[in-house]
């Protein structure tokens, strides 16, 4: 018979299948949880069944982390931990890193030490073996399977559409197709429900209710606009150019390699796009290959494409979904342009859009972002009701996990939330950004880890979460913007901070108590957007107060800030937004003649590179849009007394480049570039006194390892003499306290850590 934690895992029964490990392991005796943990080793060696053998792997690392270590006799506390263990750790080996720990358990025994390497080992086996099957899933959708299949240009079965290849009779420019497309915005997730690995698991419990909207910055932009641009267009040049408008990022990619080398530079994402749209399968990855090759296949012989992305200024950590619907928009733009969507213009259809989320999902995976499955929600129009579905006969998930990949969308129709509703709603909630950003990896992984554990607290409160789903449904239809607002206030009080405490803070709490003492019973309640608070929150109020809110939690967002800044990691100035439902999802449209140029932050990276190239290295299409843009600054006085002599002169008829450079000082001086504080740089990097290579201690520094001596353990409480030294060196201000809040950006840039 199986040990009861095989049977729980095994059992078909929830109210067994759903018990919690810390329960049934309350009264068991180390050498009972020993046992368990032998059967449960064996078990998901032996287990065919995906999810079995996840929550296998995740019980083992709660045992080993939480409860063996407190039942082990003290005298087995010492243990040795096996080097080569420790360094396939560290390469990632982690199957090769249990089998060796295991076997230094069979000859030592057990001890903490070897818990805490068996510990983290399970652990990220069990996260590994999700991506995985992640992986597999997204691959094995129908839509993705042929582009693992190509793997040489001649196999390419995609073209340019001919629309794209007609140039304008007069200025002699390509076309360019343009995409923009919203954000979403979740109403509740119901604790993180679309979790890949969660709601393949456990789909009835996967629901998501969520909102495409327009964006301006309140103060600062006459009316709400998809915050997401995305641009493509041919080149006169056989390359790839790929541009990031919002992180200042381009880069002329002429090979495959560079295609798939994600930490070349910053454009990780739009590479991640034009691999997932089919331009550049993945089935070419490694391949020795020519991308001059597969661009004449696609676009014609000498020719090229550049694709450029803008993010209308959302900061970081808006918790709206930016990235991932920047890349359903770049996926969404090159299928157009490749064929692969119907319609060139316009919005997409049911079928496309589904085809979209799950190469969104694609790029998400192969750029190692990761993310969930709501998050492309700003492709689809209005409000959408985005469900968990079981895996059936002919879903790759079949057999593997109760549910697919890829959840069911049903758009809310006015029965479900009607115009007046719907306007209500933009009238009365209050968007903001509060200032911190954090990466929300780490909170998913504790989600996912707490599901799979059942731990019992959590998952009364999942359940919970599950019910304010339909309140807030229940509230829509009735048209009762104050009850949605209580929905979703219980619910961020109850299910999100039992489940991940974390998710408040004292800054976030701050605005909701002052905010509520403001406009009393006006306050209809709070949300948090996302994983985490802090960042993308929402505000109810009474419509007749909206305008006072935004300027209220504006001022109150900066006056707590400062108050806070040297406690909470914050990454910028809290914003107040305005928005308006979008109601027609992402959406095309093909820009000809003088409309066909690039918006105007692409000119402010791409005009300094062709000043400072000689007139010969200009390709035709360069000097075209320079001739261009030339043509526009003549139109506006000012703009064009700056630039239209350095222009002039890097055009066909020029001989002399002398004047631009006069012309360049000019603008430098103007925009207050420093030429003295230049040179000592480039000076002191020419001399080898700054760079990296200096960035690292002197060869003659001592280091030495920690001795006994120099660690007061304080487990068992501390003396009054290391207590004393302690308040007289607070008292003279002799300590300095560093605190790093990692974190801070998008999952995409894995956190930049900010020294507070």
């Amino acid at each position: 018979m199986p040990g009861r934690l095989v049977s729980i895992i095994l059992s078909e029964d929830p109210a067994l299948r759903d018990s919690a490990v810390d329960a049934v392991c309350h009264d068991m005796t180390s050498a009972a949880i020993l046992a368990e943990c032998d059967e449960l080793d064996a078990f998901r060696r032996s287990c065919d069944n995906l999810y079995q053998r996840v929550r296998a792997l995740f019980v083992l690392a709660h045992l080993h982390r939480y409860i063996l270590p407190a039942k082990l006799d003290p005298a087995a506390a010492q243990g040795l931990i096996p080097y080569e263990g420790h360094a396939h750790l560290l390469h990632r080996r982690f199957e090769e890193a249990v089998d060796l720990f295991l076997a230094q358990q069979s000859h030592q025994g057990p001890s903490d030490g070897l818990s805490s390497a068996l510990s983290a080992a399970y652990r990220d086996l069990g996260f590994q073996t999700l991506a995985n099957q992640v992986r597999r899933s997204v691959r094995s959708v129908s839509g993705n399977r042929w582009m693992f299949r190509v793997g040489h240009p001649a196999d390419h079965p995609l073209r340019l559409r001919p629309e794209l290849l007609q140039r304008d009779p007069v200025s002699g420019a390509w076309p360019t197709l343009a995409e923009r497309t919203a954000v979403r915005m979740d109403l509740t997730h119901s604790a993180w429900s679309d979790i890949f690995f969660l709601g393949m698991d456990y789909p009835q419990g996967a629901r998501v209710l969520n909102v495409s909207i327009d964006l301006g910055v309140h103060g600062r932009d006459a009316q709400p606009t998809p915050p997401i641009e995305t641009y493509l267009r041919v080149i006169d040049q056989p390359v790839l150019r790929l541009m990031s408008l919002d992180l200042g990022a381009r880069a002329d990619v002429s090979s495959l390699a560079e295609v798939f080398d994600f930490a070349r530079d910053y454009l990780g994402l739009v590479k991640a796009a034009v691999i997932a749209s089919g331009l550049v399968p993945p089935g070419l990855e490694g391949s020795e290959m020519s991308l001059s090759d597969v661009l004449s296949k696609l676009v014609g012989p000498g020719l090229g494409l550049e694709i450029v992305s803008k993010v209308n200024d959302i900061p970081k950590g808006s918790r709206l979904a930016v990235s991932t619907n920047l890349l359903a928009s770049l996926i969404s733009l090159l299928m157009r342009a490749t064929g692969q969507a119907k319609n060139l213009q316009g919005g997409l259809d049911e079928p496309e859009r589904r085809v979209v989320a799950a190469r969104a999902i694609l790029g998400e995976w192969i750029g190692g972002s990761g993310g969930g499955w709501q998050d492309s929600g700003g492709v689809w129009p209005g409000m959408k009701l985005i469900t968990g579905s079981p895996a059936r006969e002919g879903d790759p998930e079949f057999g593997v996990s109760r549910g697919r990949l890829l959840p069911d969308h049903r758009i809310l129709n006015h029965d479900d939330a009607s115009a007046l509703t719907r306007e209500k709603l933009a009238q009365s909630l209050v968007l903001v950004h509060g200032g911190m950003a954090q990466n929300v990896g780490p909170i998913l992984e504790m989600v996912t880890e707490k599901y799979l554990l059942r731990s019992e607290r959590e998952w009364h409160a999942r359940q919970k979460a599950i019910a304010v789903l339909d309140n807030v449904l229940k509230a829509l239809a009735a048209g009762d913007i104050a009850g949605v607002g209580a929905a979703t206030t219980d619910n961020f009080n109850g299910p999100i901070q039992a489940i991940i405490p974390a998710a408040n803070n004292l800054y976030t709490q701050t605005l909701i108590d002052r905010t509520r003492e403001h406009f009393g019973q006006d306050f209809w309640g709070f949300w948090m957007l996302g994983g985490m608070s802090g960042g993308g929150m929402g505000f109810i109020v009474a419509p007749h107060r909206h305008a006072e809110a935004q300027t209220f939690l504006q001022q109150l967002m900066s006056s707590t800030k400062k108050q806070l800044q040297d406690a909470l990691p914050f990454a910028m100035e809290p914003v107040v937004y305005d928005f308006a439902i979008n109601e027609r999802g992402t959406w095309s449209e093909l820009l000809t003649s003088e409309r066909s140029m690039m918006p105007g932050p692409y000119y402010a990276v791409m005009v300094p590179i062709w000043l400072r190239s000689a007139p010969a290295d200009l390709t035709a299409g360069d000097r075209r849009e320079l001739e261009r843009f030339s043509a526009l600054c003549r139109s506006d006085a000012g703009l064009g007394r700056a630039l239209e002599g350095a222009l002039d002169r890097m055009l066909p008829s020029a001989t002399d480049r002398a004047g631009s450079n006069t012309t360049l000082s000019t603008m430098l001086a103007a925009n207050g570039f420093d030429r003295e504080q230049h040179e000592q740089i480039r000076s002191a990097l020419k001399a080898g006194r700054i760079g990296l290579a200096q960035n690292r201690l002197p060869a003659n520094t001592t280091i030495q390892d920690v001795r006994e001596q120099d660690v007061i353990d304080t487990r068992a409480g501390v003396s009054s003499d290391v207590t004393t030294l302690g308040n007289d060196a607070i008292a003279s201000g002799s300590v300095a306290v560093l605190s790093l809040a990692a974190g801070v950006g998008s999952r995409w840039t894995q956190g930049a850590g900010v020294v507070k």
